[in-house]
């Protein structure tokens, strides 16, 4: 087993003034490359791990390592630049410009101008800011914009590791699910090593590889893949703060392609009314997919027999095209909210199947 890059041992925090711990003997590991959540209500001591990770907060007692080396035994600024940091708050500089601000630790590294200067245009184009919003000043930036700012600072000096709390919970539900889709995008082509730190288990599911559910107190409650948390919650806790709809979360997280298609009411557009009418019996239904040379032109309704032939027949459109790589989660939303009760699934422009609501709940009870 290749020894991973976060380890916490035995971790524990005890404020001055506090009889409780604010994090409670936490032991986890983090592997390299993989992305973290820490997950919670307020007061259970995931803002206060994540701090202690870069030594913002000490640890009271415990032994917590990044690379194989004991945090104590590092500098906390040398550790820091190490590191990069997020926070929901952002924390840019109001007097810096964007780039000065993504420029911070480069400069405090000791890099030239070229390098640095080459270094911030690279990641203004990684986290998709527009150059132009180079030399504006935060303020001047939407909360998306600044946001991403943040994340282009954070990983500047190309750190292995990036801690980020509560990132986007400062920006309205469209865009931190954008930024959402983002990170995972840039994690993807980057491959660090990420903690993040979020009140939202929806959130949780989305990002992390693994998840950590702490309780109240600091005290480790389940650490696992979302879909085993899902699947096998480690108890009552785990059960209520994943909520009632834990089995439409399950679905976010499964792919289509892993469930096997129905070929549905279908016909070609050469076939005669009582192929259709078959069709439609065989799947209790009242109407019909017309396909042409492979290509699902549309459906037409039962009735519509009655105005000619099928090849003279205007299809309607199916509102959503579903591909391998959605979740069954969208299939069956968009199952619930057509006409016909299915989802399209497409490979490419291939047609390839269909799913029902029937067929999704059969792979939710596996």
């Amino acid at each position: 087993m290749p020894e991973p890059m976060i380890s916490l041992e035995g971790v524990t925090k005890v404020f001055p003034g506090s009889a409780a711990p604010a994090v409670d003997n936490l032991t986890l590991e983090v592997a390299a490359g993989e992305v973290a959540v820490l997950v919670g209500h307020s007061g259970c001591g995931k803002t206060t791990t994540l701090k202690m990770i870069n030594r913002l907060i000490d640890p009271t007692s415990g032994r917590i390592t990044v690379a194989g080396e004991d945090v104590m035994t590092v500098p906390a600024p040398e550790l820091r630049r190490r590191i990069g940091y997020v926070i929901q708050q952002i924390g840019l500089f109001p007097h810096r410009t964007i780039a000065d601000n993504i420029a911070t630790v480069p400069r405090l590294l000791g890099w030239d101008r070229t390098r640095i200067d080459e270094r911030t245009d690279e990641l203004i184009a990684l986290v998709d800011l527009d150059p132009a919003l180079r030399n504006r000043y935060p303020r001047e930036l939407s909360g998306g914009q600044r946001q991403r700012a943040g994340v282009a600072r954070a990983l500047a000096a190309d750190p292995p590791v990036l801690l980020m709390d509560e990132p986007f919970g400062a920006v309205d539900p469209i865009v931190r699910s954008r930024l959402q889709d983002e990170l995972l995008d840039l994690q993807r082509r980057l491959h660090k090593t990420i903690v993040l730190v979020t009140h939202d288990i929806d959130e949780a599911i989305k990002l992390g590889d693994r998840v950590a559910i702490l309780q109240v107190g600091g005290v480790l409650a389940q650490h696992d893949s979302p879909a085993a948390i899902l699947r096998d919650p480690a108890g009552p806790f785990v059960e209520e703060f994943l909520g009632s709809d834990r089995g439409i979360k399950r679905l976010s997280l499964m792919p289509i392609r892993d469930v096997p298609l129905e070929p549905g009411p279908v016909v070609s557009r050469a076939a005669d009314p009582e192929e259709a009418r078959a069709a439609m019996a065989r799947y209790g239904v009242d109407w019909f997919g017309i396909l042409d040379d492979g290509n699902l032109e549309g459906w037409a309704w039962a009735a519509d027999l009655e105005q000619g032939p099928i090849a003279s027949l205007p299809a309607r459109s199916f509102r959503v095209r579903l591909g391998y790589d959605d979740s069954l989660r969208d299939a069956l939303d968009t199952v619930i909210t057509s006409h016909t009760g299915v989802a399209p699934v497409f490979d490419g422009e291939r047609f390839v199947g269909m799913l029902t609501a029937e067929a999704i709940s059969r792979e939710l009870a596996r």
